[in-house]
């Protein structure tokens, strides 16, 4: 089935790892610090196995939307270096989310929960996404700035 979805919707590599394809770029533009950005954006994103989505931020909010597969685990660094954790998956009666927004600026990223078969899910940026607003954690910045959270952000560190 994952091989089928990836060719279904012409997903592409992820830099932060997974697979997505944009659905929606907004005409309309919006004047930010850093330049001109469309309004809102969207793509379908998947994980699979025990892939993950490494550390990486933006300049704008992200939400997350649950659609097929396994439960995803989301984690991220808030504005005070505290970690957190947040289940995006069906089970809204047992506190997964079927949708859930990381704050602009917060380090964030994600992998299916328990090594599952994979995690399809949608993302909607606003203002809309632009690599130029997107920066991957390293293991400088890691050490520098999060050493209390170094073992637990490790795994999820592009080296």
């Amino acid at each position: 089935m994952i091989k089928e979805i990836i060719k279904k919707f012409n997903m592409q590599a992820h830099p932060e790892g997974g697979h997505f394809t944009e659905t929606y770029r907004s005409n309309e533009l919006v004047e930010m610090a850093n330049g001109s950005r469309n309004i809102s954006t969207a793509i379908y994103f998947l994980l699979q196995d025990e892939e993950i989505s490494h550390l990486h931020r933006i300049k704008s909010d992200e939400m997350w939307h649950f659609y097929l597969g396994e439960p995803l685990l989301i984690f991220e660094i808030d504005e005070n270096g505290q970690y957190h954790e947040t289940i995006l998956g069906p089970n809204i009666l047992e506190g997964q989310k079927v949708q859930y927004t990381v704050k602009a600026g917060r380090w964030f990223g994600s992998t299916p929960l328990n090594a599952s078969t994979f995690s399809f899910v949608g993302c909607t940026v606003s203002p809309g996404f632009d690599f130029k607003d997107f920066e991957l954690m390293n293991e400088e910045i890691a050490l520098k700035e999060y050493k209390h959270l170094y073992q637990k952000i490790e795994k999820y560190i592009i080296k």
